[in-house]
C-alpha cells in the first residue's frame, strides 16, 4: 500500500451498519464475519423471520432496533424499513425488488451493488447481451420469445438445447434440457420450467450445447473505489445443476488458463462500471477448441457471495464474506490468495431418505478428519436442500484426496463427477521418470521410499531422445499439474534430468543409472556438468533410494508432519546402527561375522 493510500485509512475505529436483503445462509455467513470489522447487520427476511441469519444476529441491536425485518424481498416499504439507519444496503440474493432499490437510491440510500447492476444481472438474457457488448467471450445463446423461436434455436444450435429462465433461476431451478422438438418434448421442457406456451415472451432464452472440459468459477471482489481482485480459479462440479463440489486451485488446469479465467472474470465485473461493488460469483466454461487448446467462456454472474467461494472461509486469509463487507463499506480489500496448497468444498444436502440422521453422516465423518471444518446453516431438514458445507484443506491436491474420497462416499457423490483428468489419485506430488523400462529396477527404490512416506507419486517413461515432444509436454506441465519434485533416472549421455530441469521451475533430482559400458560414470558426469542457471541435484550411481529421500526432504520444508516422519526415520537408522555396535562389542568380530554368514580368514604370521 502506498503512502497516499494509507492516508485514506481511518484513524479511529469505524462503526458501520449494513442492511442485507435476504436472510439465508449467505447472509448468516456475512453476519459471522461482521463483528470483527465493527459492523452491525440487519436483514430483510422473506421467510417469516426464522431465517439462518436471525440465529446469529439476535433479535435487536444495541439501540433496540430490530435486526430482522419480516417481509417480501420485492416489497418497497419493507426495503425502506430495512434501509433505516443503515450506512449501506446490500443483498445475499439477486431476486429482489430492483424498482424498490432504485427508489431508495433516489432517496439517498447507499445501495451496493446498485439497482442498475442488479437489474442487468437479474435477467440472464440481458446479462448475456451486456457482456457481449463489452467483448466478454460467451457460449452461443438466443432469446426465445415464442415456440417458433425454440424450433429456430434447435435448427441453429442442434440438440440437445439448454433452455433457461431469464429470471428467478437458482440452485438448479430455471434450467431444462430440450432433447427433441416434438410438441410433447417442448411441452415437458416448458413444464419443468413452470412455463406455458403463451408465457414465453421475456421469460426464456436458450444456450447451445457446449463441449466443455469442465466448469470453472472465480470469485471477484470490487470495492467502491474500483479496486478489483480475484480469488483463485476453482473447478466447480455440478450435479443436477446444483453445486456439489469445489476444488481449488482448479484441478489439473494449467496456470496460464487459470489466470486467463481470473482475468476474464475481473474484466466482466469491471465492465459493469459504477455500482459493481461487493463480491461476484463468476461461472465459466472451459471448452475444447476444434484445433486443440481451450476457450474460456463466461456462463453467468451472481452479484453476491457464491457457493463456489465458500472454500475461502478456511483456505484464504480473508473470506469472500468478509471481503464483501469490506467492499460495500469502502474499506480496503483483503488478501484473496490461498494460504494452503489446496482445498475442497463439499455441499451437504438433505439426504433423500433417512431424514436429518442420514444427512448428518458426512458432518460426523468430517468432524473426525484432520483439516476439516463444518459450516452448518441452521435450516430445517428437507431432501435435497443445502443444509451446510464442509471445507477440507491440505498442502496439495494429492494430499487432499483421501479426505475428499471419504466425504464423496458418505455424501453419495460418485467420483465419476470429477473431471476425467482430475480423478482421485491423479494429483501426484513427485514424478519419477526414466528414459527406458530397463531403468525401472533401479528407480523402484525411489518409488518404495515415496510409498513408505505416504507421498503421492507417478511413474512414467520419458525419453529425451526417443520421445522429445513428450519430454517437453511433461516438463512444462508438471508444476501446473501439482507436481513439486521430479526424480529423473538416465544412463549413458543422461540428458533427461538436465532437459527436464531446463523446462520446469521444479527441483529435479537426477539418478545416474549404471550401464554396461562405463558403469554409470558417464551418466554421473553428464548430470553434474549442467551449465549455470539450470541446477540438477544428483546422487550416487544407482542410488535411487537417496533420490527418493531427497524428494521427501524437499517436501518436508512446508510439512511439519512429514518432517516428523523423516526425523523418526533418522532415529530408526541411528537405533539400528547403535544396536549393531552394541552387538559387535558384546560378541567380538569373529562371532559377529559368523552371525552374518561370514567367516574370518586366518593369516599365518
Amino acid at each position: 500500500m502506498s503512502e497516499s493510500d494509507s492516508s485514506k485509512l481511518p484513524t479511529e475505529p469505524l462503526k458501520f451498519r449494513v442492511g442485507c436483503v435476504g436472510g439465508g445462509q449467505l447472509g448468516r455467513m456475512m453476519a459471522l464475519e461482521a463483528p470483527r470489522l465493527n459492523i452491525d447487520m440487519k436483514f430483510l427476511d422473506g421467510g417469516g423471520g426464522a431465517c439462518p441469519s436471525a440465529q446469529v444476529v439476535g433479535g435487536a441491536s444495541g439501540d433496540g432496533e430490530a435486526r430482522i425485518v419480516k417481509g417480501a424481498l420485492y416489497d418497497d416499504d419493507k426495503l425502506r424499513e430495512l434501509s433505516k439507519g443503515c450506512d449501506v444496503v446490500t443483498m445475499e440474493i439477486e431476486h429482489v425488488g430492483v424498482g424498490g432499490l432504485a427508489k431508495l437510491e433516489k432517496e439517498g440510500v447507499n445501495v451496493q451493488p446498485s439497482s442498475r447492476v442488479i437489474g442487468i444481472i437479474q435477467d440472464k438474457y440481458a446479462q448475456k447481451e451486456y457482456f457481449l457488448e463489452h467483448n466478454i467471450p460467451l457460449p452461443p445463446y438466443v432469446n426465445l420469445p415464442s415456440i417458433d423461436a425454440i424450433h429456430s434455436a434447435a435448427k441453429q444450435f442442434g440438440l440437445p438445447l439448454m433452455l433457461k429462465g431469464r429470471k428467478g433461476a437458482y440452485d438448479g431451478r430455471g434450467n431444462a434440457v430440450l432433447k427433441d422438438t416434438t410438441p410433447e418434448g417442448i411441452s415437458k421442457a416448458l413444464s419443468d420450467l413452470g412455463l406455458k406456451e403463451d408465457d414465453l415472451d421475456g421469460a426464456l432464452y436458450a444456450e447451445g450445447w457446449i463441449n466443455f472440459h469442465c466448469e470453472v468459477a472465480v470469485m471477484v471482489v470490487r470495492s467502491t473505489t474500483g479496486e478489483t481482485r480475484a480469488y483463485p480459479a476453482t473447478t466447480a462440479i455440478q450435479t443436477d445443476s446444483i453445486c456439489r463440489v469445489v476444488l481449488v486451485p482448479a484441478r489439473n488446469i494449467p496456470a496460464n488458463i487459470r489466470h486467463r479465467c481470473e482475468e476474464i472474470a475481473m474484466k466482466a465485473i469491471d465492465s459493469l462500471g459504477d455500482g459493481a461493488t461487493g463480491v461476484f460469483g463468476v461461472e465459466l466454461f472451459l471448452a475444447h477448441k476444434d484445433g486443440g487448446g481451450m476457450d474460456v467462456l463466461l456462463n453467468e454472474v451472481a452479484p453476491r457471495p457464491h457457493n463456489t467461494g465458500h472454500y475461502t472461509q478456511d483456505a484464504c486469509a480473508v473470506s469472500q464474506f468478509e471481503n464483501h463487507l469490506r467492499a460495500v463499506c469502502g474499506l480496503p480489500l483483503g488478501d484473496t490468495n490461498l494460504i494452503v496448497g489446496a482445498s475442497a468444498m463439499i455441499n451437504v444436502l438433505g439426504a433423500p431418505t433417512g431424514g436429518i440422521e442420514a444427512t448428518m453422516k458426512s458432518v460426523n465423518a468430517a468432524m473426525a478428519m484432520p483439516r476439516s471444518v463444518v459450516h452448518w446453516y441452521g435450516k430445517g431438514y428437507r431432501p435435497g436442500r443445502k443444509m451446510g458445507h464442509i471445507n477440507i484443506t491440505a498442502d496439495s491436491h494429492g494430499e487432499l484426496d483421501a479426505s475428499l474420497a471419504k466425504l464423496l462416499g458418505v455424501e453419495g457423490i460418485s467420483e465419476d463427477v470429477l473431471p476425467s483428468d482430475g480423478k482421485i489419485g491423479s494429483s501426484p506430488l513427485v514424478g519419477v521418470i526414466m528414459g527406458s523400462q530397463s531403468d525401472l529396477p533401479t528407480m523402484q527404490d525411489a518409488v518404495n521410499v515415496l510409498r513408505d512416506f505416504g507421498i503421492p507419486y507417478e511413474v512414467d517413461i520419458v525419453s529425451a531422445h526417443r520421445t522429445p515432444e513428450k519430454l517437453m509436454t511433461y516438463s512444462k506441465s508438471a508444476a501446473g499439474r501439482g507436481l513439486q519434485v521430479i526424480i529423473a533416472g538416465a544412463g549413458g549421455a543422461a540428458h533427461l534430468p538436465g532437459m527436464v530441469a531446463a523446462m520446469t521451475p521444479l527441483p529435479v533430482v537426477g539418478v545416474p543409472i549404471k550401464t554396461s559400458t562405463l558403469n554409470g560414470q558417464d551418466s554421473l558426469l553428464s548430470i553434474v556438468q549442467m551449465p549455470r542457471g539450470v541446477p540438477v541435484a544428483t546422487v550416487a550411481i544407482g542410488n535411487a533410494m537417496n533420490a527418493g529421500l531427497l524428494a521427501v526432504r524437499s517436501l518436508c520444508a512446508s510439512r511439519p508432519d512429514l518432517r516428523e516422519k523423516m526425523e523418526d526415520y533418522q532415529l530408526k537408522m541411528k537405533e539400528t546402527v547403535d544396536g549393531m555396535s552394541e552387538k559387535l562389542l558384546e560378541q567380538g568380530s569373529d562371532k559377529f561375522l559368523e552371525g552374518m554368514g561370514n567367516k574370518s580368514k586366518s593369516v599365518n604370521v
